[in-house]
């Protein structure tokens, strides 16, 4: 018997009503098959076709609602403006800066980055590293309170608690004496953090700018897929002080009365630039301002009246070992249809020939990434793995399990950092020269649907201090041998799988 038949057989509707349905079921199911794989992975095709075919009445509205991976519209405008003005304000920069030599492996991804975001590879100074939350909220603090002219802020998660307090006391001291501070804060994402609300009210009667980032609302006429996210985790000052890396404004324990009794803890980092390349720091600020304001400011103002960025000046070989630092910024996102952040990491593994050690709080690999990884083990590359033990959201610690197999088969060392602690670190080195710590994941989510920035970084004191910051986490880890992990318990392999599957729902 047809399942579809059989099932409709036992509605109480006519036969005529029957057939109609049965009709339109058919006809949704065979649109499906050539409409869902266009212009989506493989993997996401599948998952999505499943729910399509099996529960329609399901996987339609699901499909309509949260199919769609990019923006549309009037961001989509905007971001194609801006990348407009990037690459006529950039264009007679070259992509690398005059006295940086590297070599031509790295020259290619150096120019595959540009490419797909018009932003060139940039000089600049490598001040710190800050892998302490309370040494980070310091240096930050110290930061905005230095400020002449402006203070960009934004980050994905931001609450006003016992631990962040003091910083944002100096953002709205700053802008009372004359600083303009502008906040982003993303709206979903922040929204379930008691402190969100006390930092919203207490910003109100002061001189500080805000605005939410991909805010929901309805009845504003302000609705998109909502399970999309600005991701990003910057603060610039006067737009030569720069801070980025994975660390949200809020307490260590994300607010959570149970976090804080169990001893859960986020463990995060970010690094401490200055120079040119916080000027294209302020400039993705300034998209992202004008996507949720329509208020143009700063370096994309300047793009707009056509003065050109300070060039900075360096010299040496980053890649060889001299001691300079380059930088290229990768903004990444639903309004990059291109996935640079993916397409750089995959590169970078691709090329490297002795060392590749990857941080990652959430490591869902599409298929690309995760063949490129276990490539660069069968060839000989010792390739280290650094993920939570257990990780803060159910789904995504089952789904990155499920490729622990493949990894461990290839030869990839997997080091899982002690719990309850979460290892919330991004971060990817390359052989001994190149590095990436910004705030995408290796996850189809920060692929896809997260707006992300990822700074590369070559050579110089930043990528040894990279590296010394992953060696303390070897000190707080436990390896994963195949053995052991063959020998786990059934169900659990279950909920792998399972979790594996509809992480691909994109």
């Amino acid at each position: 018997m047809n399942p579809a038949v059989d099932r409709l057989a036992f509605l109480p509707f006519p036969d005529g009503v029957t057939s109609a349905l049965l009709i339109t079921e058919y006809a949704i199911k065979i649109l499906a098959l050539g409409m869902v794989p266009e212009n989506r992975q493989p993997a996401a095709s599948q998952a999505w076709l499943l729910v399509i075919l099996f529960i329609p009445i399901v996987g339609v509205p699901l499909f309509l609602l949260l199919g769609n991976p990019y923006i549309t519209g009037r961001r989509h405008v905007i971001q194609a403006e801006a990348n407009r003005l990037y690459e006529e304000a950039l264009e007679k920069w070259p992509t690398v800066p005059d006295g940086v030599q590297v070599g031509p492996g790295v020259r290619t991804i150096l120019e595959m980055n540009r490419n797909l975001t018009a932003i060139p590879c940039m000089s600049g100074e490598f001040v710190a590293l800050h892998s302490d939350c309370a040494g980070s909220l310091a240096a930050m603090t110290a930061a905005v309170r230095s400020a002449h002219h402006h203070v960009h802020i934004e980050f994905y998660a931001q609450s006003w608690d016992d631990e962040t307090s003091e910083f944002f006391t100096a953002a709205i001291e700053a802008a009372e004496r004359g600083v303009t501070v502008r906040v982003l804060v993303d709206h979903l994402g922040s929204l379930r953090y008691r402190g969100f609300k006390r930092l919203r009210r207490r910003f109100r009667h002061t001189p500080v700018e805000i605005h939410l980032m991909l805010p929901v609302n309805p009845f504003a006429g302000r609705f998109r897929r909502p399970d999309l996210r600005n991701h990003r985790k910057m603060l610039i000052v006067d737009g030569d002080h720069g801070f980025i890396g994975s660390q949200n404004l809020i307490e260590r324990h994300y607010g959570s009365p149970r976090n804080t009794r169990l001893g859960r803890e986020w463990v995060d980092l970010m690094m401490e630039v200055r120079g040119e390349i916080v000027k294209e720091m302020d400039g993705v600020f300034a998209v992202d301002w004008y996507s949720e304001s329509s208020e143009v400011i700063g370096t994309l103002e300047q793009l707009t009246r056509g003065v050109p960025l300070a060039a900075g000046r360096a010299g040496g070989d980053p890649t060889a070992g001299d001691p300079v630092s380059a930088f290229q910024l990768v903004p990444s996102g639903p309004g990059y249809r291109t996935q640079p952040n993916l397409r750089m990491f995959t590169q970078l593994i691709g090329q490297a020939e002795h060392r590749v050690r990857i941080v990652s709080p959430y490591f869902i690999p599409d298929e690309s990434l995760l063949h490129t990884i276990t490539s660069a083990a069968y060839r000989g590359v010792d390739v280290e793995l650094f993920v939570p033990e257990h990780a803060d959201q159910f789904m995504v610690h089952h789904a990155q399990r499920s490729y622990f197999r493949a990894l461990l088969e290839a030869g990839v060392r997997i080091h899982r950092f002690r719990s309850p602690a979460v290892l919330h670190t991004k971060m990817l080195l390359i052989d001994s020269y190149g590095g990436v710590v910004g705030s995408s994941n290796m996850d189809l989510r920060s692929f896809n649907l997260n707006f992300e920035i990822s700074l590369l970084v070559l050579g110089g004191e930043a990528v040894a201090g990279l590296n010394e910051v992953v060696d303390s986490y070897l000190r707080e880890t436990t390896p994963l041998d195949l053995d052991t992990w063959q020998g786990r318990p059934w169900p659990g392999r279950y909920v792998d799988n399972v979790a594996r599957l509809t992480s691909a729902l994109q």
